[in-house]
């Protein structure tokens, strides 16, 4: 049989997340070429056998262990690779790892590929896009961050668990960092265009933001302490970015990308905005309506990411 690679995207780090992610786009058939690129070549090429060998069940996909040429004809490429942080490790020295390994992927992305198109998952999320920006050179809009995708799923989760309503008619965003200062905008949230506090009155729905707000942001650290690693929840939020994109669908996504100068004292800071995605990347950064005291929530998470990518990336 003949192997036909029209649509390949290369997942960089085969551990838990990269190979979650890696099996999710198999599974929802987004790319009909998957590449593994690992350190570990052996971890890389048990992932990829484990996943193609359950090919059959839905289509023919190849998922395969590769090195980094096989980024120059890529549509897409995922960088998921990072190591965990230890016990105590501090952020910082988590993210200062962490951006040295990124740093080095996208070298060897960049000696084979001429304008990629590069997708970044590596923890610290935010920092880590900013960093492979840099090192890279490319135009902004072609490395995206995924940024608060994942908590905002979470806070869409939590909001239709609350007011028992399909998750799919809920609207509602979180902002700003991935992270401890992340901003959830309730003002703008709403259930099928009706204003959320509409339409938990109509329900007969207190609506706990406070405590929603709360298990939003700690989302993570809640499965982490049960279970001791989160993968599957960043793996939809991945596949869901990466669906857009190869379907050129000009979705609006919470993703993360260096702000440009139009953003005044927020510009060269990676941070989750609305964005208009597409095949190129990132089309445009939209501005959210939010009240004063959301602004005030979103310059601080600016500014807080803005002396950590600073203390970081030097």
């Amino acid at each position: 049989m003949t192997e036909s690679h029209k649509n390949k995207i290369v997942v960089v780090g085969a551990g838990n997340v990269g190979e979650a992610i890696a099996y999710t786009l198999m599974v929802r058939k987004q790319a009909n070429d998957i590449v593994l690129v690992d350190l570990n070549e052996d971890r890389a090429k048990g992932a990829a056998l484990d996943i193609a060998q359950g090919t059959s069940f839905f289509k023919q996909v190849w998922v395969r262990k590769g090195g980094y040429e096989e980024c120059a004809d890529a549509q897409l490429i995922v960088i998921t690779a990072g190591i965990a942080r230890k016990p105590g490790q501090t952020r910082l020295d988590l993210a200062k790892t962490n951006v040295s390994i990124v740093r080095s992927i996208t070298r060897s992305i960049m000696e084979h590929a001429k304008n990629p198109l590069i997708l970044v998952v590596s923890n610290p999320a935010d920092v880590t896009t900013a960093a492979v920006t840099e090192e890279s050179g490319l135009p902004a809009g072609r490395v995206i961050g995924s940024g608060t995708s994942l908590d905002t799923a979470r806070f869409r989760y939590f909001i239709s668990e609350a007011l028992k309503v399909n998750i799919e008619d809920v609207n509602a965003y979180i902002l700003g960092e991935h992270g401890d200062s992340q901003v959830p905008v309730w003002s703008a949230a709403n259930i099928g265009g009706v204003p959320i506090d509409e339409y938990a009155a109509q329900v007969g729905v207190n609506l706990d933001k406070a405590a929603i707000s709360k298990r939003t942001k700690e989302g993570g650290a809640e499965v982490i302490q049960m279970k001791g690693a989160t993968f599957y929840g960043i793996a939809m939020a991945v596949s869901n970015i990466v669906e857009r994109i190869m379907k050129d669908e000009s979705a609006i996504l919470p993703v993360a990308h260096v702000l440009g100068e139009e953003f005044g004292s927020w510009a060269g800071v990676a941070i989750s905005m609305p964005c208009i995605v597409s095949w190129d990347g990132v089309e445009k950064t939209l501005e959210l309506p939010m009240t004063e005291e959301e602004k005030e929530a979103m310059e601080l998470s600016v500014k807080t990411l803005k002396e950590f990518q600073e203390n970081v990336i030097v």
